[in-house]
């Protein structure tokens, strides 16, 4: 009876294992026709061999062909792996993350940079083109025999362009210009014709009495100094007063001159500013603070110059050049 047994489980094993590729391949022997002796390829693991090691062999156990059910102990061990290595990934996600955040961050700094680089840019070749241009008008107009300062050209330029731009020159055919780097035994002050180049007028002018003597060397916003005023001014209206035709000057050089008008600053007539004065004591006379003029040719150049164009005192006080807001507008 154990002989009988033996045999059929060796005969039920072989039946397994020959049709294990069809089960594997999901067909059986009756699927389409299917018949081991209408085979005509050769079955490498289908040998007498094999076949033999399994049947000889009792202890070996046919496994099913379907798949098993995961226990819930393996599905817990791998979700504390899956876990695992999500963790482990995430400080690579949040570095990754970072990149791009610190790239997005650098490029919208330099987004920002970007106009005021921009506009630095244009300010600059803006710049070197007034100079230029005045660099041009000083020679044409043959500027420096005239015994212009080429500086004073140059900045009185530079300060006429950014207030034209601004919009506060409304009589723009004009540009006058006291170069006060001269003695004031010098014809000094330059009345220049913009619109066709060409110098107007040119004549002494008197400085304040507390800027100096022959020269002017101290200048001062401040009420009472009795000091000129460095910078650029806007022409006003005319008046008549205790000089004759006057006209009203608008600082517009802010710290420098901007208390022009409380000061009552003006442009006017004096005899103490004529060739004559000069002659008799040896200097041009001082003024309290008041660009004044040889009373006999006062009145032309105030109606020249009257009605909003640009005058500008020079001188080379470095701080003044340095800061003006006018000059660097």
């Amino acid at each position: 009876m154990r002989l009988l047994t033996n045999l059929l489980s060796k005969a039920a094993l072989s039946s397994m294992i020959l049709t294990a590729p069809a089960m594997m391949s999901g067909t059986t022997p009756s699927d389409a026709g299917y018949n081991l002796r209408h085979k005509t390829g050769a079955i490498s693991y289908f040998t007498s061999s094999v076949i033999k090691k399994f049947v000889d062999r009792p202890t070996v156990v046919a496994m099913r062909a379907v798949p098993i059910a995961v226990d819930a102990p393996y599905s817990a061990i791998s979700s504390v792996v899956a876990s695992a290595t999500a963790s482990a990934a995430a400080p690579a996600a949040v570095a990754t993350m970072a990149v791009p955040a610190a790239a997005a961050t650098a490029a919208a700094t330099a987004a920002a940079a970007a106009p005021a680089a921009s506009a630095a840019d244009a300010k600059a070749a803006e710049l070197k083109m007034v100079i230029r241009q005045a660099a041009m008008i000083y020679t044409a107009m043959d500027l420096q025999d005239c015994g212009l300062d080429p500086k004073a050209f140059e900045y009185a330029w530079r300060g006429y362009h950014n207030l034209v731009k601004k919009g506060l020159v409304h009589k723009r055919a004009v540009l006058s210009i006291c170069d006060f780097s001269q003695s004031s035994r010098n014809r000094r002050m330059y009345v220049i014709d913009v619109q066709h180049r060409k110098l107007l007028y040119r004549t002494f002018v008197a400085h304040g009495q507390n800027s100096g003597d022959e020269y002017a060397s101290e200048f001062s916003n401040e009420p009472d100094s009795y000091k000129s005023s460095l910078g650029f001014y806007i022409t006003q209206k005319t008046y008549v007063g205790r000089n004759g035709l006057s006209l009203r000057l608008n600082g517009v050089d802010p710290g420098y001159n901007d208390m022009a008008m409380k000061r009552q600053i003006v442009l006017h007539g004096s005899s103490y500013a004529s060739e004559r004065y000069m002659e008799d004591y040896g200097n041009l006379g001082t003024s309290l603070g008041c660009p004044a003029l040889p009373s006999e040719f006062s009145g032309r150049i105030i109606r020249a110059v009257k009605d909003g164009s640009c005058l500008f005192i020079y001188h080379p006080t470095q701080q003044y050049l340095d800061n003006s807001t006018v000059l660097h507008g």
